[in-house]
């Protein structure tokens, strides 16, 4: 009898203090503004749990950048992410040193749902379970703060939508970090598809960081009507600094001297009544290479936004297969229809983009513009000749 009485006393004593431990524990939500880096360009999320005798940060922003596999395992989209956990202090200098906002947003949780995330969190972060396959868009380390919320509160958390949110598409929300004439910029335009030029809906803004941190301050709880967040504070607020852009190594000035090269040998061909061949190779050589790289995003990976890429109206695969016909001096009779069908192509390529079905890096209209001209050049020689 003794001993059980001491074992009740014991596990009393336990709970009430593991109660008391996380009635003065805090849980709240870490929003880390962007870096300068494209792999940075979006910020981050991280939940904070703070109790009487730690203060950590748990993250899923993990990857094996230094897996000998990386890189093929990126390109196939089968890249494993993982969850991490850190002290927070180390974690707010890092992010401090970078100097990229941090915001913290403290939630108004019951006792027993602090207890359970702060459970949740370190299952989650054993070897056996910290690994997730990463989607940029569906499952990634600010989705997984969302879904986190969701899945320890029963779903009793209402992501009202902001008032001033405006209607915008993937590609919109994945531009709004980027600037339009960069490489990484142009880089995305070219390599996603049509599939992310459609409307997203207000709670799928939440895969990006800042996103995360509107909608959780706008959030309320079903069965109190108040507010998930309870303090909000700013831990270190960005320096403002002048950002240089160089603009001679920007897409739109390479690009645009790439144009105005194209046109102008293809302006002296026209009055020597010559053609660089050459150049046609280049071009069928370069804009093919850039197709089957797209065809290979979209039919070969398990990227979900690479598909129904029309990029391909320009960067037309078949291109690479041809490159010796242009070398030729009579090349085949059908070669005059191929580079007609080509300039239908970058037709359908603009009615696309009029009509909103895929929208195009605006730096690429150097180029196309020449590449129509190029091509109109070659099928006046071609007929010419025969």
């Amino acid at each position: 009898m003794k001993r059980l009485l001491f074992l009740l006393f014991f596990f009393s004593f336990v709970f009430t203090q593991a109660q008391d431990t996380y009635q003065k524990t805090e849980i709240s939500i870490l929003t880390i503004g962007p870096g300068t880096s494209l792999n940075d360009a979006f910020g981050h999320n991280g939940i904070r749990v703070k109790t009487p005798f730690s203060d950590v940060v748990y993250d899923y922003g993990r990857f094996p950048f230094n897996d000998p596999n990386f890189y093929l395992n990126f390109a196939r989209g089968k890249l494993l992410y993982s969850q991490g956990v850190s002290k927070t202090y180390p974690v707010l200098d890092f992010y401090t040193s970078q100097n990229r906002t941090i915001r913290e947003q403290v939630l108004d949780l019951t006792t027993k749902e602090k207890q359970d995330i702060h459970a949740f969190l370190e299952t989650n972060a054993l070897p056996q379970n910290k690994d997730y396959l990463y989607d940029f868009f569906y499952d990634n380390c600010a989705t997984k703060i969302r879904d986190i919320a969701e899945e320890i509160t029963n779903n009793n958390i209402v992501f009202n939508t902001p008032e001033d949110l405006k209607e915008k598409t993937f590609r919109d929300l994945i531009q709004e970090n980027l600037y339009w004439n960069s490489w990484g910029s142009l880089g995305i335009d070219i390599a996603l598809g049509s599939i992310i030029d459609k409307q997203a809906t207000p709670y799928e803004y939440m895969f990006l960081p800042k996103y995360i941190h509107r909608f959780f301050e706008n959030a309320t709880l079903k069965s109190t009507n108040n507010k998930l967040v309870k303090k909000l504070q700013t831990l270190y607020n960005k320096t403002q600094t002048k950002q240089q852009q160089n603009y001679f190594n920007s897409p739109i000035f390479i690009l645009g001297l790439l144009g105005a090269f194209i046109l102008w040998i293809t302006f002296k061909n026209y009055k020597t009544g010559k053609r660089s061949k050459w150049l046609d190779f280049s071009i069928f050589l370069v804009t093919g290479i850039i197709g089957v790289f797209i065809l290979l995003l979209w039919f070969a990976t398990d990227h979900t936004a690479t598909a129904n890429n029309y990029n391909l109206l320009w960067a037309f695969a078949i291109n690479l297969f041809l490159v010796n016909q242009v070398l030729k001096t009579q090349p085949k009779v059908w070669l005059v229809k191929y580079i007609k069908l080509l300039i239908i192509l970058m037709c359908l390529l603009v009615f696309h983009w009029i009509m909103g079905v895929q929208r195009f890096a605006f730096a690429l209209l150097p180029l196309l513009i020449a590449l129509v001209i190029r091509y109109l050049y070659l099928v006046h020689c071609y007929t010419k000749t025969k």
